[in-house]
């Protein structure tokens, strides 16, 4: 293109157009990276809406409600949300309250342990979950906690990231703050309640996000704690159920239970997502 033209180009779609113009180009990438995700999605709608029959001919059926009502029925959905929500929720209360705790102590540290006692913490964070899973094993069973949801959310109470996170966000807060506290005559818990857990919020909800879902979805580690069939949690049950359903070639049933799987936790990000979105935006990590 010549100057002539990029200058009648400038002139024809304005400053703010080139703009938005650039911002879809730098969003391009993006979008390919998301396509095979976004197949997969629009599969598994498909298939869950859709006659399996048709779906194994390739084509688009009539809408219906079977695969769902099947899946529903085909498995003990109740009592899997009921033994997950346990699991995912008890545990993430548990996390706030050692995360925070954990977090404000390597903040506020001083003297020469605090720098070790941050180091021990993020060597933590290079140890995948798989290398620990015999060790943490071995001690349930020594204590008796196997085959219980108890034993099933013991290893994940003290978190790396959640520790790091609220670090962070607690170094971020000017001192004077405390300070002034201390001053007006507050408890050690009022300060952390009224004037240091407000601040760090962002963090909090950005860690709580991630604790839900990775536990919501945890698959390796409830496979070997848990072996009564009523402890289960959804992606045992789901496993189970797809074993049986794809040796029949059932893929609409296959999807349907995935669909009721991944419900609830789609659901919270439609209804919260701006919030969620907002909460990773200023929990941005400084210091």
């Amino acid at each position: 293109m010549t100057l002539k033209g990029l200058r009648y180009l400038t002139g024809r779609v304005g400053r703010p157009g080139l703009r938005r113009v650039g911002r879809l180009l730098r969003e391009v990438p993006a979008l390919f990276v998301a396509l095979p995700f976004l197949a997969l999605a629009g599969f598994t709608l498909y298939a869950a809406f859709t006659p399996t029959a048709s779906v194994n001919r390739g084509e688009v059926g009539p809408f219906t409600l079977e695969n769902l009502k099947l899946a529903w029925t085909s498995a003990d959905f109740p009592r899997l949300y009921l033994n997950t929500a346990l699991f995912t929720f008890g545990l993430l209360l548990l996390q706030l309250f050692t995360v925070t705790t954990a977090g404000f102590t390597l903040a506020r540290l001083s003297g020469v342990g605090r720098d070790w006692a941050f180091h021990a913490v993020l060597i933590q964070l290079f140890l995948p979950p798989s290398a620990l899973i015999l060790p943490n094993f071995l001690t349930l069973k020594a204590l008796g906690l196997t085959d219980t949801l108890t034993g099933l959310a013991l290893p994940y109470l003290a978190s790396a990231t959640g520790a790091f996170l609220l670090r962070q966000g607690f170094r971020q807060i000017p001192r004077e703050l405390v300070e002034a506290a201390v001053v007006d005559g507050a408890s050690p818990w009022q300060i952390m309640v009224r004037v240091l857990l407000p601040l760090v919020r962002p963090h909090l909800a950005a860690f709580s996000l991630v604790s839900l879902v990775y536990h919501w979805n945890e698959f390796l580690w409830p496979l070997v704690v848990l072996q009564s069939p009523e402890k289960r949690v959804l992606s045992l049950g789901f496993a189970s159920f797809a074993r049986s359903a794809e040796s029949g070639m059932e893929w609409g049933l296959i999807a349907a239970g995935a669909l009721l799987v991944g419900a609830p936790m789609l659901l919270a990000f439609a209804l919260f997502q701006r919030a969620f979105v907002e909460s990773f935006a200023r929990s941005g990590l400084k210091g």
